[in-house]
Order: structure tokens, then C-alpha cells, then sequence
């Protein structure tokens, strides 16, 4: 098994990953056309720039993957170097699971993103990942502010 960052010759790979995850994080995707061709856009302009993407290979198959997406913000006490990191999309291929690759891509991700002067990374968690990242060090974040949004579109 190799671990590694992905490339650009990975975005169909990525694409495949993506939606697999979506899928099983929320059933009926309705828009999975749209996506599914919107994604290797994103990839290519993205993708090793504020999008890191650690992978798992067995062989030439990307089997596990995990995304991180860098932003810089105007800094303060809560990110002292203005760089934040969202965690994204951590899914392993179904006959693949429990093995500790999500673990591995986890670490390597937070190795990068300690050089890159990340100051905080963020996540929301299924139940089944939970664990996991309780592994690596990520904690239950309580605060007084609302957890909110708007959808546009």
C-alpha cells in the first residue's frame, strides 16, 4: 500500500471517490450528474494548491482518501497564523475499512498541514468516523456561537 498526495492524473479517481462518499453519506444524490461533471474542474484548478488530497493506493487504485482545503483568513486569537484547514471527504472503499489506512492519511495530513503553519483544522463527523479522529487528536469543540447557514442555490 502507498500513501501518498494525489495529482492531477488522479482527478477521475478522485470524481469516483467523491460521489461514493456522497452516496453513502446521503443516499439519493440529485444533482450527481452535475457533480459528477463539475468535479474535475474543481480538481484541476484546485488541487494541490488550497486542496490537499492524500490517498492510499493498492496498486494503481486510489482505495482510500482524505481531503484538506486550506484558507487563509484575517488571522486572530482562534488562528493565530490566519490559516485554517477543513477536513473533507475522508471515505475508504467498503472491502477496504478497518485496516488503519484512514488513520495513516489522517496523520500524514496533519504533519503537512503543522508545516504549512495551519493553525486550526476543522471537521464534522459521522458517528462511524468519530473514533478516528478522536485517535488523531481532534476534539469535541463547544462554543457560544450557532452553528448556521444560508443555501443560495
Amino acid at each position: 500500500m502507498n500513501f501518498e498526495k494525489a495529482t492531477i492524473k488522479d482527478i477521475n479517481m478522485l470524481t469516483d471517490l467523491r460521489l461514493a462518499y456522497l452516496q453513502e453519506d446521503l443516499g439519493v444524490i440529485t444533482d450527481k450528474q452535475l457533480i459528477q461533471e463539475s468535479l474535475p474542474g474543481y480538481y484541476e484548478k484546485h488541487l494541490n494548491k488550497d486542496l490537499m488530497v492524500y490517498v492510499a493506493r493498492d496498486d494503481e487504485d486510489i482505495i482510500a482518501c482524505a481531503f484538506l482545503l486550506i484558507v487563509e483568513k484575517p488571522m486572530s486569537p482562534s488562528f493565530i497564523t490566519g490559516k485554517t484547514g477543513t477536513v473533507l471527504n475522508v471515505y475508504t472503499k467498503p472491502e477496504y475499512r478497518n485496516k488503519g489506512y484512514a488513520k495513516k492519511l489522517m496523520t500524514m495530513m496533519l504533519e503537512e498541514a503543522t508545516a504549512q503553519d495551519v493553525s486550526v483544522i476543522e471537521l464534522k463527523s459521522t458517528e462511524d468516523g468519530y473514533l478516528l479522529y478522536k485517535s488523531v487528536g481532534f476534539e469535541d469543540v463547544v462554543v457560544k456561537y450557532h452553528n448556521m447557514k444560508i443555501v443560495l442555490k
